[in-house]
């Protein structure tokens, strides 16, 4: 192999690892766009370092690469009360890895395919799968669930903050505040808000959306959500 091929391969797995880290990114997840093109540039250089030993080292490296990334991608799973999070962006990280290795093996067209499909099951099937995990499960059934939601900012922005949070809660009319409250946990200059939400189905795309915007306000130390119980209406 040339350097030339080397280089080549290189660049479009950093570039396909790219375009799946575009989205990830925007949509604010943990694994984004530095993540993602490291895994698929790694992946990449492990294939085309077997490739050099040559013999039957790629498919040994391969293999060892579907495994290391199993363990990568445990890294980002997290139990959240009755949930689990994290599941898409490991699955996605084992993707970016796959797209990698097709790189760095020369499979450019595979490689580009690949991607394709990555990006299309996130932008396709996310709205499909919103609109199934608001489905009631029966007919006559109406699912509640209740959110903790709490905020950690410094004091001089809680009313902001405040303002804020009611104002994401109010473009979903499946959305209800239950109660808003505030505390200075005995450092009079940060304020922990904690609102008490009612939804109309899962709703934890909203509330990870709502926390993304809100994390990004400057004085925001944390904001973080968990489920708190489930009614069902019949």
């Amino acid at each position: 192999m040339t350097i030339f091929e080397f280089v080549t391969r290189l660049a479009l797995a950093l570039a396909f690892g790219a375009v799946i880290g575009v989205e990830r990114q925007w949509r604010q997840r943990m694994a984004g766009l530095r993540t993602n093109t490291l895994v698929s540039v790694g992946a990449a250089l492990f294939i085309l370092l077997a490739i050099r030993i040559s013999g039957d080292a790629p498919s040994r490296v391969a293999s060892y690469i579907v495994s290391g990334i199993g363990f990568l991608g445990a890294g980002v799973i997290m139990k959240d009360g009755a949930n689990v999070r994290g599941l898409n962006t490991a699955a996605t990280l084992w993707c970016s890895a796959a797209i990698g290795a097709l790189a760095g093996m020369g499979f450019i067209p595979e490689a580009a395919i690949a991607t394709v499909f990555v990006v299309l099951v996130h932008m396709v099937l996310r709205p499909v799968g919103d609109k199934l995990g608001n489905l009631p499960l029966q007919k006559n059934e109406i699912k509640q669930l209740g959110y903790v939601f709490i905020i950690k900012c410094r004091q001089e922005i809680e009313n902001h903050m405040r303002v804020l949070l009611m104002q994401y809660l109010g473009n979903d009319e499946q959305l209800i505040l239950r109660s808003l409250r505030s505390a200075d946990n005995e450092d009079p200059t940060f304020a922990t808000i904690s609102a008490e939400i009612l939804t109309v189905g899962n709703k934890e795309l909203q509330m990870e959306r709502i926390a993304g915007r809100l994390t990004i306000e400057q004085g925001v130390t944390e904001v973080s959500w968990r489920i708190i119980g489930q009614e069902n209406d019949l």
